[in-house]
C-alpha cells in the first residue's frame, strides 16, 4: 500500500512548512550567522515561498520564539480570565515543552552570533508575562509595588529556567524541572541578612483533616500556597508561604513572662506559632469566625505590640502580633487611651 500524503515511508508525519522553515533557519544561522541570513535564504533552503514564510512569522527572529510565544499568550490569557493559581499557570508553560529552535539558539548563541538578539527578545517576553502576572496579583489584592516586584521575579524565573534548561542540554532534561526550581527561588525572595547555613525555616504540622486545615491556614489566616505535592497511598502536602521565618528560643522564665503579658493565666505549648499581621483585632475575629478558639484576646504588650492568642486547626497554638511602633507622645492624634 502506498503511504498517505501525511506520512513518510517510515510512518513519521511529515514536517509542516513552519517546522521546515524553523529547521532551515537554524541550519543557516549556524552556517552563516544570524545577521548574514536573510528571509530569502531561509525560504530557499526550506523550499517554500516568501508568502508562506510570512503566513507563519513576522520576521526571521520570530522563528525562534513562535512556540514559546504561544505558551506565553496562553498563560497570559489564563492569568487574565481564569482563577487557576499563578504558579500553576506558569508551570503549564513547561508542560510537554520539547527542544525547539529557541533551545537550539540559546545553546548555540555565540556560534549563531545571536546572543544580543536573544537578550533583547527575552526582555520583551519577560515584560509581557510580568504584566499579566502583575495584573492578576493586583486583582488578588496586592498593592502596586508588591505586584510589580513579585511579577518581575516570577516572569524572570520562567525565562531563566528556559535558559538554564537549554544550556544544560534540553534533550537530556525536562524544562518543568528547571521551572519548578526557578519558581521556588522567586517565591523565597532575597534572604535578609542570611549568613548562616540554614536557608529556610519550615514548620511541619500533621493534619488529620487536610482540607479543613488547608482552607483555614491558606484562606482564613492568609498564607498563599507556594507548593503542593501528592504521592502514593493518598499522601498530600501543601507548603504555605508565611513570609519571613525566624526561630525564637526562650528559657522557662521568658515563657512564663510572655504568658503573664499575653494571657490571663494561660500557658504556652512547648512550640507556639507566632504570626505577624497588619491588624491583630481583625485577624483574631476572622480566625475565630472560622473556628479557632480564642485563648487570650488582643492586648498591648510592654514592647508595643498588639498580641492575641488562639488555638488554630491541627491544634496549633497561635500568637497574632501587630507591631505598633513607638509610644505616641502626649497630645498626638491617635494616642492610645
Amino acid at each position: 500500500m502506498a503511504p498517505s500524503d501525511s506520512a513518510s515511508r517510515t510512518g513519521r508525519p511529515r514536517a509542516s512548512s513552519r517546522e521546515t522553515l524553523a529547521e532551515a533557519a537554524c541550519e543557516l544561522f549556524l552556517e552563516r550567522g544570524y545577521a548574514e541570513t536573510s528571509v530569502s535564504d531561509i525560504t530557499t533552503r526550506a523550499g517554500v515561498s516568501r508568502s508562506s514564510f510570512f503566513n507563519y512569522f513576522a520576521s526571521k527572529g520570530d522563528i525562534l520564539w513562535a512556540t514559546f510565544d504561544e505558551r506565553i499568550d496562553a498563560a497570559s490569557s489564563a492569568l487574565t480570565v481564569g482563577d487557576e493559581p499563578v504558579r500553576s499557570v506558569l508551570e503549564s508553560i513547561a508542560d510537554g515543552f520539547a527542544p525547539d529552535s529557541l533551545a537550539l539558539a540559546v545553546a548555540n548563541a555565540d556560534a549563531m552570533g545571536i546572543a544580543d538578539e536573544l537578550i533583547r527578545e527575552r526582555a520583551v517576553r519577560q515584560a509581557r508575562l510580568a504584566r499579566a502576572i502583575a495584573e492578576r496579583l493586583a486583582c488578588m489584592g496586592a498593592d502596586h509595588l508588591t505586584a510589580e516586584v513579585q511579577a518581575a521575579a516570577l516572569a524572570g524565573a520562567v525565562l531563566a529556567a528556559v535558559w538554564e534548561w537549554a544550556d544544560a542540554g534540553p534533550g537530556r532534561t525536562r524544562l518543568s524541572e528547571f521551572l519548578a526550581r526557578a519558581l521556588d527561588v522567586a517565591a523565597r525572595g532575597v534572604p535578609v541578612a542570611s549568613r548562616g547555613d540554614v536557608r529556610q525555616l519550615r514548620v511541619v504540622a500533621r493534619a488529620e483533616d487536610f482540607e479543613e486545615a488547608l482552607a483555614f491556614y491558606r484562606d482564613v489566616v492568609g498564607m498563599p500556597q507556594a507548593e503542593a505535592y501528592e504521592a502514593e497511598g493518598g499522601a498530600r502536602v501543601a507548603i504555605l508561604d508565611a513570609g519571613r521565618a525566624t526561630l525564637e528560643l526562650s528559657n522557662p522564665a521568658q515563657v512564663e513572662f510572655i504568658d503573664r503579658v499575653e494571657t490571663d493565666g494561660g500557658r504556652s505549648d512547648r512550640i507556639r506559632i507566632a504570626l505577624e499581621v497588619d491588624d491583630t483585632a481583625a485577624a483574631q475575629e476572622r480566625l475565630a469566625d472560622a473556628g479557632a478558639e480564642v485563648e487570650a484576646t488582643a492586648r498591648v504588650t510592654p514592647w508595643r505590640s498588639l498580641n492575641a492568642r488562639l488555638r488554630g486547626r491541627v491544634d496549633l497554638q497561635l500568637t497574632l502580633f501587630q507591631e505598633l511602633g513607638p509610644e505616641p507622645q502626649s497630645g498626638d492624634e491617635g494616642s492610645l487611651a
